[in-house]
Protein backbone atom coordinates (compact mmCIF):
# COMPACT_ATOMS: atom_id res chain seq x y z
CA UNK A 1 0.00 0.00 0.00
CA UNK A 2 1.60 3.55 -1.45
CA UNK A 3 0.65 6.51 1.41
CA UNK A 4 -0.30 9.64 -0.86
CA UNK A 5 -2.65 11.52 1.29
CA UNK A 6 0.22 13.85 2.77
CA UNK A 7 1.02 14.55 -1.17
CA UNK A 8 -2.36 14.73 -2.17
CA UNK A 9 -3.32 17.51 0.16
CA UNK A 10 -0.40 19.59 -0.25
CA UNK A 11 -0.89 19.35 -3.68
CA UNK A 12 -4.98 20.01 -3.70
CA UNK A 13 -3.50 23.44 -1.19
CA UNK A 14 -1.86 24.88 -3.76
CA UNK A 15 -3.70 23.73 -7.20
CA UNK A 16 -7.33 22.51 -6.04
CA UNK A 17 -10.34 23.50 -7.61
CA UNK A 18 -11.22 25.87 -4.34
CA UNK A 19 -13.62 28.25 -6.51
CA UNK A 20 -16.01 24.95 -7.44
CA UNK A 21 -19.70 25.81 -5.87
CA UNK A 22 -20.03 23.31 -3.57
CA UNK A 23 -16.49 23.68 -2.51
CA UNK A 24 -17.83 26.99 -0.28
CA UNK A 25 -19.95 25.28 2.13
CA UNK A 26 -20.62 22.13 4.57
CA UNK A 27 -24.39 22.43 4.63
CA UNK A 28 -25.31 18.89 3.65
CA UNK A 29 -28.67 19.50 1.11
CA UNK A 30 -26.08 21.35 -1.10
CA UNK A 31 -23.12 18.90 -0.59
CA UNK A 32 -25.27 16.28 -1.41
CA UNK A 33 -26.93 18.27 -4.19
CA UNK A 34 -23.49 18.37 -5.86
CA UNK A 35 -22.56 14.83 -5.22
CA UNK A 36 -26.20 13.77 -7.41
CA UNK A 37 -25.41 16.10 -10.50
CA UNK A 38 -21.75 14.93 -10.74
CA UNK A 39 -22.92 11.23 -11.07
CA UNK A 40 -22.41 10.88 -15.08
CA UNK A 41 -22.07 14.16 -15.44
CA UNK A 42 -18.80 17.12 -15.85
CA UNK A 43 -17.92 19.82 -13.29
CA UNK A 44 -18.45 22.19 -16.05
CA UNK A 45 -21.79 20.71 -17.23
CA UNK A 46 -23.24 20.38 -14.09
CA UNK A 47 -22.40 24.26 -12.50
CA UNK A 48 -25.34 25.75 -13.68
CA UNK A 49 -27.21 23.45 -13.17
CA UNK A 50 -26.60 23.53 -9.72
CA UNK A 51 -27.04 27.21 -9.22
CA UNK A 52 -30.62 27.35 -10.81
CA UNK A 53 -31.74 23.88 -8.59
CA UNK A 54 -30.58 25.72 -5.64
CA UNK A 55 -32.34 29.16 -6.30
CA UNK A 56 -35.65 27.00 -6.78
CA UNK A 57 -35.50 24.67 -4.71
CA UNK A 58 -32.96 25.65 -1.79
CA UNK A 59 -33.31 23.48 1.19
CA UNK A 60 -34.78 19.79 1.60
CA UNK A 61 -38.52 20.60 2.76
CA UNK A 62 -39.17 22.77 -0.55
CA UNK A 63 -37.59 19.90 -2.68
CA UNK A 64 -39.56 17.71 -1.07
CA UNK A 65 -42.87 19.49 -1.39
CA UNK A 66 -41.87 20.65 -5.16
CA UNK A 67 -44.43 19.28 -8.53
CA UNK A 68 -42.53 16.82 -10.00
CA UNK A 69 -42.31 18.85 -12.86
CA UNK A 70 -40.55 21.84 -11.88
CA UNK A 71 -37.84 19.20 -10.19
CA UNK A 72 -37.76 17.73 -13.78
CA UNK A 73 -38.04 20.68 -15.55
CA UNK A 74 -34.45 22.20 -13.65
CA UNK A 75 -33.21 18.74 -14.14
CA UNK A 76 -34.18 18.68 -18.04
CA UNK A 77 -30.78 18.70 -20.31
CA UNK A 78 -28.82 17.39 -17.71
CA UNK A 79 -29.68 14.04 -18.38
CA UNK A 80 -30.35 10.38 -16.30
CA UNK A 81 -33.25 11.42 -14.78
CA UNK A 82 -33.62 8.90 -12.28
CA UNK A 83 -31.05 11.09 -10.54
CA UNK A 84 -33.75 13.87 -10.26
CA UNK A 85 -36.43 11.73 -9.56
CA UNK A 86 -34.55 10.12 -7.09
CA UNK A 87 -33.08 13.61 -5.31
CA UNK A 88 -37.00 14.27 -4.62
CA UNK A 89 -37.57 11.03 -3.17
CA UNK A 90 -34.13 11.32 -1.05
CA UNK A 91 -35.26 14.79 -0.03
CA UNK A 92 -38.96 13.23 1.10
CA UNK A 93 -37.12 10.50 3.07
CA UNK A 94 -35.05 13.30 4.89
CA UNK A 95 -37.57 15.43 5.72
CA UNK A 96 -40.47 12.36 7.22
CA UNK A 97 -38.05 9.92 8.25
CA UNK A 98 -34.66 11.81 9.25
CA UNK A 99 -36.47 15.44 10.83
CA UNK A 100 -34.99 17.22 7.72
CA UNK A 101 -31.52 16.44 8.17
CA UNK A 102 -29.20 14.60 6.34
CA UNK A 103 -28.53 11.30 8.20
CA UNK A 104 -25.17 11.65 10.05
CA UNK A 105 -24.07 7.57 9.40
CA UNK A 106 -23.19 5.78 6.63
CA UNK A 107 -25.96 2.64 7.04
CA UNK A 108 -28.65 5.53 7.12
CA UNK A 109 -27.33 7.44 4.60
CA UNK A 110 -27.11 4.81 1.84
CA UNK A 111 -31.02 4.32 2.26
CA UNK A 112 -31.47 7.81 0.47
CA UNK A 113 -32.89 7.10 -2.97
CA UNK A 114 -29.78 7.57 -5.74
CA UNK A 115 -27.56 7.69 -2.56
CA UNK A 116 -24.61 5.28 -2.68
CA UNK A 117 -21.49 4.45 -1.11
CA UNK A 118 -19.52 7.06 -2.40
CA UNK A 119 -22.14 9.60 -2.30
CA UNK A 120 -23.20 9.29 1.27
CA UNK A 121 -19.36 9.10 2.28
CA UNK A 122 -18.67 12.29 0.55
CA UNK A 123 -21.47 14.11 2.02
CA UNK A 124 -20.49 12.49 5.69
CA UNK A 125 -16.82 13.57 5.24
CA UNK A 126 -17.37 17.44 4.31
CA UNK A 127 -20.47 18.16 6.24
CA UNK A 128 -19.96 16.52 9.83
CA UNK A 129 -16.19 15.86 9.45
CA UNK A 130 -16.51 11.76 9.57
CA UNK A 131 -13.87 9.87 8.28
CA UNK A 132 -15.44 8.34 5.09
CA UNK A 133 -13.75 6.97 2.12
CA UNK A 134 -14.81 7.58 -0.94
CA UNK A 135 -14.63 5.86 -5.02
CA UNK A 136 -15.85 7.81 -7.39
CA UNK A 137 -14.24 7.52 -11.19
CA UNK A 138 -11.67 9.71 -10.43
CA UNK A 139 -10.76 8.74 -7.01
CA UNK A 140 -10.76 4.84 -8.58
CA UNK A 141 -8.46 5.81 -11.51
CA UNK A 142 -5.95 7.08 -8.94
CA UNK A 143 -6.19 4.24 -6.93
CA UNK A 144 -5.93 2.16 -10.05
CA UNK A 145 -2.53 3.53 -11.49
CA UNK A 146 -0.73 4.79 -8.51
CA UNK A 147 -1.46 0.66 -7.44
CA UNK A 148 -0.55 -0.61 -10.49
CA UNK A 149 -3.90 -2.61 -10.36
CA UNK A 150 -4.08 -4.99 -13.37
CA UNK A 151 -7.83 -6.43 -13.25
CA UNK A 152 -11.25 -5.57 -14.69
CA UNK A 153 -12.07 -2.53 -12.50
CA UNK A 154 -15.82 -3.34 -12.42
CA UNK A 155 -15.20 -6.88 -11.14
CA UNK A 156 -16.68 -7.28 -7.97
CA UNK A 157 -12.69 -8.42 -6.28
CA UNK A 158 -11.66 -5.38 -7.76
CA UNK A 159 -13.93 -3.23 -6.48
CA UNK A 160 -14.00 -4.73 -3.00
CA UNK A 161 -9.72 -4.64 -2.97
CA UNK A 162 -10.29 -0.85 -4.04
CA UNK A 163 -12.35 -0.16 -1.45
CA UNK A 164 -10.06 -2.01 1.56
CA UNK A 165 -7.65 0.40 0.11
CA UNK A 166 -9.44 3.47 -0.22
CA UNK A 167 -10.54 3.04 3.67
CA UNK A 168 -7.12 2.70 4.73
CA UNK A 169 -5.35 5.52 2.89
CA UNK A 170 -8.31 8.26 3.77
CA UNK A 171 -6.95 10.12 6.48
CA UNK A 172 -8.73 12.00 9.65
CA UNK A 173 -9.03 14.63 6.99
CA UNK A 174 -10.97 13.16 4.96
CA UNK A 175 -13.03 16.50 3.69
CA UNK A 176 -9.92 17.70 2.47
CA UNK A 177 -8.43 14.12 1.11
CA UNK A 178 -11.62 13.44 -0.50
CA UNK A 179 -11.86 16.61 -2.56
CA UNK A 180 -7.58 16.13 -3.53
CA UNK A 181 -8.25 12.42 -4.48
CA UNK A 182 -11.51 13.87 -7.11
CA UNK A 183 -9.53 16.90 -8.54
CA UNK A 184 -6.55 15.10 -9.17
CA UNK A 185 -8.25 12.67 -10.95
CA UNK A 186 -10.04 15.23 -12.89
CA UNK A 187 -7.17 17.71 -13.48
CA UNK A 188 -4.10 15.08 -13.93
CA UNK A 189 -4.51 11.36 -13.63
CA UNK A 190 -7.38 12.07 -16.89
CA UNK A 191 -9.04 9.09 -18.44
CA UNK A 192 -6.67 9.46 -21.39
CA UNK A 193 -3.45 11.43 -21.37
CA UNK A 194 -2.62 11.81 -18.02
CA UNK A 195 -0.33 14.53 -17.07
CA UNK A 196 2.35 12.72 -15.11
CA UNK A 197 4.82 15.19 -14.99
CA UNK A 198 2.55 17.27 -13.23
CA UNK A 199 1.56 14.55 -10.47
CA UNK A 200 2.61 14.52 -7.39
CA UNK A 201 2.51 10.90 -6.97
CA UNK A 202 4.31 10.58 -10.00
CA UNK A 203 7.72 9.31 -7.56
CA UNK A 204 5.37 7.07 -5.95
CA UNK A 205 2.66 5.69 -8.44
CA UNK A 206 3.76 1.91 -10.14
CA UNK A 207 1.57 2.59 -13.11
CA UNK A 208 4.25 5.51 -13.81
CA UNK A 209 7.15 3.59 -12.81
CA UNK A 210 6.28 0.53 -14.88
CA UNK A 211 5.59 2.67 -18.17
CA UNK A 212 2.26 2.14 -17.68
CA UNK A 213 -0.02 4.84 -17.02
CA UNK A 214 -1.78 4.96 -20.33
CA UNK A 215 -2.56 1.37 -19.73
CA UNK A 216 -4.51 1.63 -16.60
CA UNK A 217 -7.53 1.25 -15.70
CA UNK A 218 -7.21 -1.79 -18.19
CA UNK A 219 -10.24 -1.71 -20.53
CA UNK A 220 -12.72 -4.82 -20.78
CA UNK A 221 -14.14 -5.26 -24.35
CA UNK A 222 -17.98 -4.95 -23.91
CA UNK A 223 -20.78 -6.44 -25.57
CA UNK A 224 -22.29 -3.77 -28.24
CA UNK A 225 -24.76 -1.46 -27.32
CA UNK A 226 -28.68 -2.42 -28.43
CA UNK A 227 -30.12 -0.50 -31.00
CA UNK A 228 -33.85 0.79 -30.46
CA UNK A 229 -35.68 2.86 -33.10
CA UNK A 230 -38.63 5.21 -32.66
CA UNK A 231 -40.75 7.86 -34.34
CA UNK A 232 -41.91 10.83 -32.62
CA UNK A 233 -44.28 13.12 -33.48
CA UNK A 234 -44.43 16.95 -33.87
CA UNK A 235 -47.59 18.28 -34.37
CA UNK A 236 -49.27 21.69 -34.09
CA UNK A 237 -52.89 22.54 -33.91
CA UNK A 238 -54.55 25.89 -35.30
CA UNK A 239 -52.90 27.96 -33.09
CA UNK A 240 -49.43 26.65 -33.57
CA UNK A 241 -49.48 24.81 -30.20
CA UNK A 242 -47.31 21.49 -29.97
CA UNK A 243 -49.00 18.31 -28.60
CA UNK A 244 -46.28 17.06 -25.51
CA UNK A 245 -47.41 13.54 -23.42
CA UNK A 246 -46.19 13.57 -20.43
CA UNK A 247 -43.76 9.79 -19.71
CA UNK A 248 -44.44 7.20 -16.91
CA UNK A 249 -43.06 7.65 -13.71
CA UNK A 250 -41.03 4.80 -14.34
CA UNK A 251 -38.41 3.27 -17.37
CA UNK A 252 -36.66 5.70 -19.86
CA UNK A 253 -37.16 9.48 -19.81
CA UNK A 254 -39.57 8.86 -16.79
CA UNK A 255 -41.86 11.80 -15.46
CA UNK A 256 -40.85 13.95 -18.40
CA UNK A 257 -42.93 15.61 -21.44
CA UNK A 258 -42.23 14.41 -24.43
CA UNK A 259 -43.50 14.07 -28.11
CA UNK A 260 -45.92 11.32 -28.85
CA UNK A 261 -43.85 8.42 -29.93
CA UNK A 262 -45.13 5.52 -32.14
CA UNK A 263 -46.14 2.38 -29.39
CA UNK A 264 -42.97 0.87 -30.13
CA UNK A 265 -44.01 -2.98 -28.90
CA UNK A 266 -46.91 -3.25 -31.14
CA UNK A 267 -46.83 -6.25 -34.05
CA UNK A 268 -47.04 -2.96 -37.12
CA UNK A 269 -44.32 -0.57 -35.52
CA UNK A 270 -42.11 -3.85 -35.13
CA UNK A 271 -42.19 -3.97 -39.37
CA UNK A 272 -41.26 -0.75 -39.49
CA UNK A 273 -38.40 -1.11 -37.18
CA UNK A 274 -37.86 -5.08 -38.14
CA UNK A 275 -33.99 -4.00 -38.86
CA UNK A 276 -32.26 -2.13 -36.73
CA UNK A 277 -29.25 -2.30 -38.63
CA UNK A 278 -30.61 -0.17 -41.87
CA UNK A 279 -31.83 3.60 -41.78
CA UNK A 280 -35.77 3.91 -40.44
CA UNK A 281 -37.44 4.32 -43.55
CA UNK A 282 -39.39 7.04 -45.16
CA UNK A 283 -41.81 5.74 -47.58
CA UNK A 284 -45.17 6.23 -48.56
CA UNK A 285 -46.18 3.04 -46.37
CA UNK A 286 -44.30 4.00 -43.63
CA UNK A 287 -46.12 7.36 -43.81
CA UNK A 288 -49.53 5.98 -44.09
CA UNK A 289 -49.29 3.80 -41.29
CA UNK A 290 -47.44 6.31 -39.15
CA UNK A 291 -50.22 9.49 -39.44
CA UNK A 292 -53.15 6.26 -38.73
CA UNK A 293 -51.66 5.10 -35.87
CA UNK A 294 -51.02 8.77 -34.33
CA UNK A 295 -54.51 9.93 -35.26
CA UNK A 296 -56.36 6.69 -34.18
CA UNK A 297 -54.00 7.21 -30.61
CA UNK A 298 -54.60 10.61 -30.00
CA UNK A 299 -58.04 11.42 -31.41
CA UNK A 300 -57.03 14.01 -34.02
CA UNK A 301 -57.19 13.97 -37.34
CA UNK A 302 -53.54 14.24 -38.76
CA UNK A 303 -51.68 14.82 -41.81
CA UNK A 304 -48.28 13.75 -41.82
CA UNK A 305 -46.51 16.30 -43.68
CA UNK A 306 -42.40 15.40 -43.56
CA UNK A 307 -39.83 13.15 -41.44
CA UNK A 308 -36.81 14.76 -40.98
CA UNK A 309 -33.90 12.73 -41.21
CA UNK A 310 -32.75 10.07 -38.96
CA UNK A 311 -31.16 10.81 -35.72
CA UNK A 312 -29.32 8.76 -32.75
CA UNK A 313 -29.36 9.87 -28.65
CA UNK A 314 -26.36 6.93 -26.82
CA UNK A 315 -27.99 5.80 -23.27
CA UNK A 316 -25.97 4.01 -20.86
CA UNK A 317 -27.08 0.66 -22.14
CA UNK A 318 -28.61 1.43 -25.54
CA UNK A 319 -28.72 3.66 -28.63
CA UNK A 320 -31.29 5.22 -29.67
CA UNK A 321 -32.21 5.65 -33.34
CA UNK A 322 -35.37 8.04 -34.59
CA UNK A 323 -36.76 10.22 -36.65
CA UNK A 324 -39.31 13.03 -36.19
CA UNK A 325 -42.33 12.89 -38.29
CA UNK A 326 -44.18 16.63 -38.55
CA UNK A 327 -47.86 16.86 -39.03
CA UNK A 328 -50.41 19.34 -39.04
CA UNK A 329 -54.21 18.51 -37.79
CA UNK A 330 -56.79 18.95 -40.33
CA UNK A 331 -59.63 20.65 -38.27
CA UNK A 332 -60.10 21.66 -35.02
CA UNK A 333 -57.51 20.16 -32.29
CA UNK A 334 -59.62 18.20 -29.26
CA UNK A 335 -58.72 19.62 -26.09
CA UNK A 336 -56.00 17.55 -23.92
CA UNK A 337 -58.20 14.22 -24.11
CA UNK A 338 -56.25 12.68 -21.29
CA UNK A 339 -53.87 13.52 -17.98
CA UNK A 340 -50.88 12.83 -19.87
CA UNK A 341 -51.87 14.95 -23.09
CA UNK A 342 -51.59 18.91 -23.35
CA UNK A 343 -50.63 21.38 -26.32
CA UNK A 344 -48.23 24.15 -25.06
CA UNK A 345 -46.95 27.12 -26.92
CA UNK A 346 -43.17 26.41 -28.14
CA UNK A 347 -41.46 28.80 -25.76
CA UNK A 348 -43.90 26.98 -22.88
CA UNK A 349 -43.20 23.79 -23.97
CA UNK A 350 -38.90 24.19 -23.97
CA UNK A 351 -39.83 25.42 -20.53
CA UNK A 352 -40.71 22.16 -19.24
CA UNK A 353 -38.83 18.84 -17.99
CA UNK A 354 -38.00 17.29 -21.83
CA UNK A 355 -35.56 14.85 -23.00
CA UNK A 356 -32.55 16.09 -24.45
CA UNK A 357 -32.97 14.72 -28.50
CA UNK A 358 -37.00 16.44 -28.08
CA UNK A 359 -35.52 19.72 -26.80
CA UNK A 360 -33.20 19.72 -29.63
CA UNK A 361 -36.16 18.86 -32.43
CA UNK A 362 -38.07 21.95 -30.61
CA UNK A 363 -35.34 24.42 -30.33
CA UNK A 364 -35.14 24.00 -34.25
CA UNK A 365 -38.77 23.83 -35.13
CA UNK A 366 -39.02 24.54 -38.98
CA UNK A 367 -36.07 22.70 -40.29
CA UNK A 368 -37.71 19.90 -40.82
CA UNK A 369 -40.61 20.73 -42.61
Amino acid sequence: MILIAEALLDWYARHGRHDLPWRQTRDPYRLWLAEIMLQQTQVESAKPYYDRFLQALPNWQVLAAAPQDQVLALWSGLGYYARARNAQRAAQQVVTAFGGHFPDTLEDAVTLPGVGRSTAAAVLASAYGQRQAILDANARRVLIRSHAIDADPKAAATQQWLWTLASALTPEDAHGYNQAIQDLGAMICTPRQPCCPNCPLASRCMAHAQGRSHALPVTVNRPLKPQRCAFFLLVADMEGRILLEKRPDSGIWGGLWCLPQAAPDGYEFSILCKDTLHPLEDTPAVRQFLQEAWSRRLRLDLQLVALEKEQQHVFTHFQLRFRCAHARVLDSAVADSAATLRWYRPADALAQGLPTPIRRILGNLGGGR
